[in-house]
C-alpha cells in the first residue's frame, strides 16, 4: 500500500500476492475481534482476542485439508480390502495426513497456515490421481501464487503434464509419438497458468511495483541457511568449514585473527561467508538442486508410469530442493513427507522409506518450539508409534 513506507514490515509482501487476497478475507473477520491487529506498524501487538482469532483462523482454514485428505483417500488402491475400518489403507492415510505431527507443530503451536496450503497441494495431487489434469493444474497454479516455496515441486508438474497430458498416445512407452502432441491441451494449460498469474500479479504490474514484490519473494540477501539450519547438505558444509577452522587453529596452521569471520552459527537471518571453504552462491544451489531432481524428471519423461510416477517424482523434487536449495526452511521437509504418505499405504517399500523420513524429519522440527514443551515430545511419540504399528500391520 502506498500509505505505508516500504520498510514498515519486512514480512508485508513475504508471500505471493494471491495470499494477500486470503489475508484480505481474514481481515474482515479479524477487525471484529481486535481492530488493532490490522495496523502493520504494530508488529509486536498481542492481545487475547488476537490470539483467539489466529487460532480459530488456522482451525477453520484446515477444513480444506480435511476435504483434500478425503479426496486422496478415495484414490488409494487397496490390494486386499479389510473389513476392519481401522486397518484399511484409506483410514491409515487419513490419520497420517490429518494427525501429522509436523503440521500440528507448525500450524497449531508455531502458528502458520501450512495446513491450508498443503490442502491445496494434496487436492491438486488427488485431481491428477483421478485423471482430472486441468483441475489439478489450476489448483497448483493457485498454490504457487499463494506460496512460492512450491516452486520446488514445479518440475514434477511441468514435465508430467507435458508428457502425459499434452501427448495423447503411448503414455506408458518410452518412445514419444510427436504426432500425438496436442497444441490445444498445451494452450489450455497456458491459459490456466497465465490467468492465475494475471489475477495475482496484474495489479502490481500496473502500479509499477513488480520489482519490489519479486525482491521480497526471493530475498537472496537472507543467506545460504535459515537462522535455524534445515538438516541438509549446506548444514554439513557449514559444519565442515567450522571443523577445518578449529583444527587449523589448534594445530597452529592458521591464525584465527587472519580468517574471515564465519557467522553461520549466530542464529541470525543474514548473509555470511565461510572461513576456509568456498562460499556458496544462489547459482550454485540452483545447479545442485536441478542436478538432484534431473533423474526423477527424466524418469517420468522417458518412462511415464501414470499419476503414481508423477507423485514419486514430486516427492523426489521436494527432497532434492530441501537438500540443496537456498535458504531452506526446516518445515520444507513436510513437502516430501505428506505426499509420500499416499505411496506409503500402497507399497511396502515406500512405507519403509516413509517411516525413516517422517521420523527424522519431524524430529528436526523440534527447535521450532525452543521452549521445553513436553507436549511436542508426546505428540511425536504418539504419531511415530501409530505410523510404525499401522504400516507394519498393513504390510505384515
Amino acid at each position: 500500500s502506498s500509505s505505508h513506507p516500504a520498510n514498515s514490515s519486512e514480512w508485508t509482501l513475504d508471500y505471493p500476492p494471491l495470499f494477500a487476497w486470503f489475508e484480505f478475507g481474514l481481515s474482515h473477520v479479524a477487525r471484529r475481534f481486535d481492530p488493532d491487529m490490522l495496523d502493520v506498524q504494530r508488529l509486536q501487538h498481542r492481545s487475547p482476542p488476537t490470539v483467539l482469532f489466529q487460532r480459530l483462523s488456522v482451525v477453520c482454514s484446515d477444513l480444506l485439508l480435511v476435504f483434500a485428505t478425503r479426496e486422496c483417500c478415495r484414490c488409494v488402491r487397496e490390494q486386499k480390502p479389510s473389513r476392519d475400518l481401522l486397518k484399511r489403507p484409506s483410514f491409515i492415510l487419513a490419520v497420517l495426513l490429518l494427525w501429522n505431527f509436523g503440521l500440528l507443530v507448525v500450524d497449531h503451536v508455531h502458528f502458520q497456515y501450512n495446513g491450508f496450503l498443503f490442502g491445496v497441494l494434496l487436492l491438486s495431487v488427488a485431481k491428477h490421481l483421478q485423471s482430472r489434469h486441468l483441475q489439478g493444474a489450476l489448483l497448483f497454479a493457485v498454490l504457487l501464487n499463494l506460496k512460492h516455496i512450491y516452486l520446488y515441486v514445479a518440475p514434477a508438474y511441468g514435465i508430467y503434464l507435458l508428457r502425459s497430458f499434452c501427448f495423447t498416445q503411448d503414455n506408458t512407452d518410452s518412445s514419444v509419438r510427436w504426432s500425438s502432441f496436442s497444441p490445444a491441451r498445451l494452450a489450455a494449460l497456458g491459459v490456466i497458468v497465465t490467468s492465475v498469474c494475471v489475477v495475482s500479479f496484474g495489479p502490481f504490474v500496473l502500479l509499477g511495483q513488480l520489482p519490489q514484490v519479486l525482491s521480497r519473494l526471493f530475498p537472496f540477501k537472507r543467506g545460504l541457511c535459515h537462522a535455524y539450519w534445515a538438516p541438509n547438505a549446506w548444514a554439513l558444509y557449514n559444519v565442515l568449514d567450522k571443523t577445518l577452522v578449529t583444527l587449523g587453529v589448534r594445530l597452529k596452521l592458521l591464525q584465527e585473527a587472519e580468517l574471515p569471520k564465519a557467522s553461520m552459527t549466530g542464529g541470525l537471518v543474514q548473509e555470511s561467508q565461510h572461513a576456509l571453504l568456498p562460499s556458496i552462491s544462489p547459482s550454485v544451489t540452483l545447479v545442485c538442486t536441478l542436478l538432484s531432481v534431473l533423474p526423477a524428471a527424466l524418469s517420468i519423461w522417458l518412462r511415464p508410469r501414470g499419476a503414481r510416477g508423477f507423485l514419486r517424482c514430486l516427492v523426489l523434487c521436494a527432497l532434492g530442493s530441501f537438500l540443496f536449495g537456498w535458504h531452506v526452511h526446516e518445515k520444507a521437509v513436510l513437502m516430501a513427507v505428506l505426499p509420500l504418505s499416499i505411496l506409503a499405504v500402497e507399497s511396502r517399500e515406500d512405507a519403509g522409506i516413509f517411516l525413516v523420513l517422517a521420523t527424522t524429519g519431524h524430529y528436526s522440527l523440534f527447535p521450532l518450539l525452543f521452549t521445553p514443551l513436553p507436549i511436542k515430545i508426546l505428540l511425536m511419540l504418539m504419531f511415530t508409534l501409530y505410523s510404525f504399528t499401522a504400516l507394519t500391520s498393513l504390510f505384515r
